[in-house]
Order: C-alpha cells, then structure tokens, then sequence
C-alpha cells in the first residue's frame, strides 16, 4: 500500500474494497495515511476506523485480547468524533461503533 494520503471518499472507498477482499490491515494503511495527513479535527475519525481494522487483523489471528482492546479504543475514538458534529463523509459512525461493540468479547 503507498503511504501517500488519499483523499477522504477514495480513502474511504478503498478501505471498504480491502476489508471486503479480506485484507483489514491493509485497509488499515489506508486510513492511516489520511489520518497522518489530514486536519487535526479529523484524526479521531481516521484513526478510529484504522483501529477496527486492526482489530479485525488481531481477531482473525485468534488475538482476541488484543481485538477487544483495539475495538473498544475505536469505538471511544469514532464516539468522540462524532459529537464534533463533523462530517464523517456520508458514513454511519453509529454503526460502526455498534459493530465496534459487538465484537468485544467475541472470537
């Protein structure tokens, strides 16, 4: 993956293409170049979707301490973010959190 930042719909869209494809930590260099290179109001946004996917990366690797970790700080992060009032660019933060959530705990 190149570490140059996308713009944040293709940042978007190429981390869902990754996830779909199997491939979270990946999606996860993804959103972590926007979230290096994007505007200090953002960084809980990016950096909370990059945390999922590597939450994603530990559980499929049976580390299920370190996805319940990893998922919780996401859910905190993208929490935060959202009562910003920021835009989130058309995705819906309250599922991801509640996907977030429901992983806790679950292999």
């Amino acid at each position: 993956m190149s570490e140059e930042p996308l713009a944040p719909q293709e940042t978007l869209d190429a981390a869902r293409e990754l996830v779909a494809a199997g491939r979270p930590f990946s999606a996860h260099e993804v959103l972590e170049a926007r979230w290096k290179a994007g505007p200090t109001e953002e960084r809980d946004l990016w950096q909370g979707l990059a945390q999922v996917c590597v939450a994603m990366t530990h559980s499929a690797r049976g580390n299920q301490v370190g996805a319940d970790r990893l998922f919780d700080r996401a859910a905190e992060r993208l929490s935060t973010f959202m009562r910003t009032g920021h835009s989130a660019y058309g995705l819906d933060l309250n599922a991801v959190v509640e996907h977030a959530r429901n992983h806790i705990g679950k292999l």
